[in-house]
C-alpha cells in the first residue's frame, strides 16, 4: 500500500500554517466573519420548506448563526437591518460533488486537451501550499455564487500535509462542508488505498464530530471500479466502512455498468451514508434499490452531458420517479463553473421548484445535513442568500422560483450568510482577502503550468 506518512517530513512541518500561504484576516474580513443578530426585512422568501412555501413578502430573523423566526413584521430589537426590498431571500445552495484541489487548474484545458488529459499532466505537481490556495479560491468563488455548503471530493490527497492544507482552507473559507479524504491521483489500480492518515485527521480535527465551529464534517471518497480493480475496491470499501464515515463513489457515466446496486446492497454498502455520483448507467432496478435503501445521488449536469454517452435525461427522470434523493453538483471547475443557477437550467425536466429543491434541501439531505441547512426553517442554521430582482437580467420580475432558475446568475447575488456570518454584502465578498487569494492562486497555477510544460507552458511575454 502507498503510505502517506512517508510522503511528508513530519506532522509538525505539515501543520505549519505559514507553509500553506494562509490569507491573513484584515479588520474588515474579521468583522464580517463574526455571527450577529440580523433582520432581513421585506424580501420575497423562497423557503424551500414544504410547510412555509413561498412568502411574497416576509422577514427572516437571524440570531447567533440560527434562523430564529420567519414571518411578517418581526421584532427587530437589537438586530442589524438588512433591507431585502426587491430581493429574493432563499437558502444557500448545496454543491454535493466538487473536486476543489484542482480549482486553480480550471483553465489548463484546451482544444484537443480535455479534462482528463490536463489532470494527468498536472495532478502529481500540486504541493500542499497549492491545494490550500486552490481550495480557498474555490470556497470564495462558491460564496460569491451563493453556495453555502460544499462536498469537497478530495480525490488527490497526496500526503498528510496536503490533507492539512485543505482543512486549513476550510477553516479560513467559512463555508459549511464535508471534507472527503481520498486517494492519490494516478495510483496503481491494483493497490488498495492507505486510509491510515484518515484516522489521524479524524482524531486531530474531528474528535468532537465536526471541525471549525461545527462547519466541516469528515468523509471518505473511494475510487470505485472505474479507477481500481475489483479486489482493490473491495478492500477500500471494507476499510472505509470499518471507520463508520460517510462514503462517496463515482458510479460511472458510460458503459460498461460498473455499479450493481443489488450487489452493493447484498454487501451492506448502500444507505444514507453512501453517496453515488453520476450513475447514468443505472437500471430501473438499481434506482428502486437506491430509493429503498435511502442511498442519495449527486447529479452533475455539465459533466453528465460532456462525458456521458447517452440516456442522461432518462436516467435523471428515472431516479426522481423512483424516489431517490437527487442533488446537484459541479464536478471539477475545468468541466463546469461553480454556478448552481446555470446548473439548474440544465435540468428543465425537473421543473423550477424541483430544480431548486435539488440545489438546496436535497443536497443537504444527501450530505446528512437535512436538519441543519437547505431550507429557511426556524431552528436551522442561517445559510441564507439574497438575490436582487431589479437587475437588468431579472427585471421586470415575476414568479420567484421561475426567476431564480430561469434567469439568475451569481452576479445577482447581493448578500450571503454562512452560518449566520455575512460573507458577501452589496454584491462584494467582505469576509475574504480576494486580492490575496487571486494572487496566490496565480502564483501556484503558473508554477504548475510551467512544471508541466508542453501545451501548458505559459506564453512568453
Amino acid at each position: 500500500m502507498i503510505n502517506r506518512r512517508t510522503l511528508t517530513k513530519s506532522l509538525g512541518a505539515a501543520l505549519a500554517i505559514s507553509a500553506t500561504g494562509t490569507v491573513p484576516a484584515t479588520a474588515d474580513t474579521t468583522e464580517h466573519s463574526k455571527r450577529g443578530r440580523y433582520l432581513i426585512r421585506g424580501g420575497a422568501v423562497v423557503t424551500v420548506d414544504q410547510a412555509l412555501g413561498v412568502l411574497p413578502r416576509a422577514d427572516v430573523l437571524i440570531d447567533d448563526g440560527k434562523i430564529a423566526a420567519v414571518g411578517r413584521d418581526l421584532d427587530a430589537r437589537g438586530a442589524k437591518i438588512v433591507d431585502a426590498t426587491d430581493m429574493i431571500v432563499m437558502p444557500g445552495f448545496v454543491n454535493t460533488h466538487h473536486h476543489m484541489w484542482s480549482a486553480i487548474g480550471r483553465n489548463y484545458v484546451a482544444d484537443g486537451f480535455p479534462y482528463f488529459a490536463a489532470k494527468r499532466a498536472t495532478s502529481l505537481l500540486y504541493e500542499a501550499k497549492d491545494v490550500y490556495r486552490s481550495v480557498l479560491l474555490g470556497l470564495a468563488e462558491l460564496a460569491n455564487a451563493g453556495v453555502t455548503t460544499v462536498h469537497n471530493w478530495s480525490n488527490n490527497t497526496r500526503s498528510p500535509a496536503h490533507a492539512d492544507a485543505e482543512l486549513r482552507a476550510h477553516r479560513d473559507g467559512l463555508l459549511r462542508a464535508r471534507f472527503s479524504y481520498g486517494h492519490v491521483d494516478q495510483m496503481p489500480r491494483d493497490v488498495p488505498m492507505d486510509l491510515t492518515d484518515v484516522d489521524r485527521v479524524r482524531q486531530q480535527y474531528f474528535s468532537q464530530g465536526s471541525a471549525f465551529d461545527g462547519l466541516v464534517h469528515l468523509g471518505i471518497n473511494l475510487r470505485g471500479l472505474s479507477q481500481s480493480t475489483e479486489p482493490a475496491f473491495i478492500a477500500d470499501m471494507e476499510a472505509a466502512l470499518g471507520r463508520g464515515l460517510p462514503i462517496a463513489i463515482h458510479a460511472g457515466q458510460a458503459p460498461p455498468r460498473i455499479v450493481d446496486a443489488a450487489d452493493y446492497e447484498r454487501r451492506g454498502w448502500l444507505g444514507p451514508k453512501t453517496l453515488l455520483c453520476h450513475y447514468i448507467t443505472a437500471l430501473p432496478s438499481d434506482m428502486e434499490i437506491m430509493a429503498r435503501t435511502g442511498t442519495p445521488l449527486s447529479w452533475a449536469p455539465h459533466s453528465e452531458y460532456r462525458l456521458g454517452t447517452g440516456g442522461q435525461k432518462e436516467a435523471l427522470l428515472g431516479f426522481r420517479a423512483a424516489g431517490v434523493v437527487v442533488s446537484l453538483s459541479s464536478d471539477a471547475t475545468s468541466i463546469a463553473p461553480s454556478d448552481m443557477f446555470e446548473t439548474m437550467r440544465l435540468i428543465p425536466e425537473a421543473g423550477f421548484r424541483g430544480s431548486l429543491e435539488m440545489a438546496t434541501i436535497n443536497g443537504a439531505r444527501a450530505l446528512g445535513l437535512g436538519g441543519v441547512t437547505g431550507s429557511i426553517t426556524v431552528g436551522k442554521r442561517a445559510d441564507v442568500i439574497l438575490v436582487r430582482t431589479n437587475d437588468i437580467n431579472l427585471a421586470p420580475g415575476g414568479l420567484f422560483e421561475t426567476t431564480l432558475v430561469q434567469a439568475a446568475t451569481p452576479a445577482n447575488v447581493d448578500t450571503v450568510f454562512s452560518d449566520g456570518r455575512m460573507v458577501k454584502r452589496g454584491g462584494r465578498l467582505v469576509a475574504y482577502d480576494v486580492d490575496r487569494i487571486v494572487r496566490d492562486a496565480q502564483t501556484s497555477s503558473l508554477r504548475i503550468r510551467t512544471a508541466a510544460g508542453g501545451i501548458l507552458t505559459p506564453p512568453a511575454n
